[in-house]
């Protein structure tokens, strides 16, 4: 595919997906955005420490080739205003991997959040991130070593579906009065107001992937985060059907009569735990 204003490196090889998993290459192409206000600091060190890194462990063997994509202010330049460019969008989905810059949102610019516009037109409806200590790291933690946790938050429902209205604005008055007239709820009035969208389908992909990833990674247990005992019907449904995700796709049973769940991890035989618990408890 050939595009306006990126150019893919003459050296090395694209990633690909083989049987649901990444294939990596020797010589792969990693797309990068800078990003905006540090972004060119912070991805300049970025890409210094992940080439010295790869240099490292594998003395020479591997390499990345990097490849820059455009969003924000400076794909706004080099786009003629263009903060968004399709391009971009293909690029990503052409490499299949990309690191991405801190992303400003541009006053006017059609967007509430480039970010957010990212995640829903790529369907990046994960954020995985692991969580542990690396000894001789300064810790406030009595024992920060026994910290080893990889956190599933889902990125495109819920608070992130960016589905907010400003205080003032039509929109907003609309809605106020929808919600007032039609549901009978009561709220401040001038209140900026926000859907949070749950459903069965976002919600069990999410923890579909991650008990997954507990059986591929030999974890112990899987915890569904939630404050349905407030929100009984998004984040407590959130939580339900977590739980039937379990028991119906992995073939998990009642702990002690429940609701917490445990199955056996088909490739260890060790029993895994899928439980819940409130978010401030």
């Amino acid at each position: 595919m050939s595009y306006q204003h990126i150019h893919l490196p003459e050296q090395g090889e694209k990633i690909s997906v083989k049987e649901g998993r990444l294939h990596i290459p020797d010589n792969p192409i990693v797309g990068y955005v800078e990003g905006d206000g540090i972004g060119p600091d912070i991805t300049r060190a970025m890409l210094r420490v992940l080439d010295s890194a790869v240099e490292k462990a594998y003395g020479g063997a591997r390499q990345i080739h990097w490849c820059e994509l455009y969003l924000g202010e400076k794909a706004g330049r080099v786009y003629g205003g263009n903060y968004f460019p399709d391009e971009t969008l293909e690029a990503i989905r052409e490499l299949i991997v990309a690191i991405k810059g801190p992303l400003t949102t541009p006053v006017g610019g059609g967007f509430r959040s480039l970010n957010v516009s990212l995640r829903q037109a790529l369907d990046l409806y994960a954020c995985v991130r692991p969580v542990r200590y690396y000894a001789g790291v300064p810790s406030p933690m009595k024992e920060p070593e026994k910290v080893d946790v990889v956190i599933f938050r889902e990125n495109t429902e819920d608070v992130y579906a960016g589905l907010e209205y400003e205080s003032g604005t039509e929109d907003n008055v609309r809605l106020a009065r929808f919600l007032r007239t039609e549901m009978g709820a009561e709220f401040f009035e001038d209140a900026g107001l926000g859907v949070k969208p749950i459903s069965p389908f976002g919600s069990k992909r999410l923890i579909r992937k991650a008990i997954q990833y507990a059986i591929d990674n030999h974890r112990e247990s899987v915890t569904l985060v939630h404050k349905g005992n407030i929100m009984k019907f998004t984040e407590g449904a959130f939580k339900d059907w977590g739980y039937e995700v379990a028991r119906d796709e992995f073939g998990a049973e009642l702990l002690d009569g429940g609701p917490w769940m445990q199955f056996k991890n088909p490739n260890t035989g060790k029993n895994i735990v899928v439980k819940d618990v409130i978010a401030d408890a």
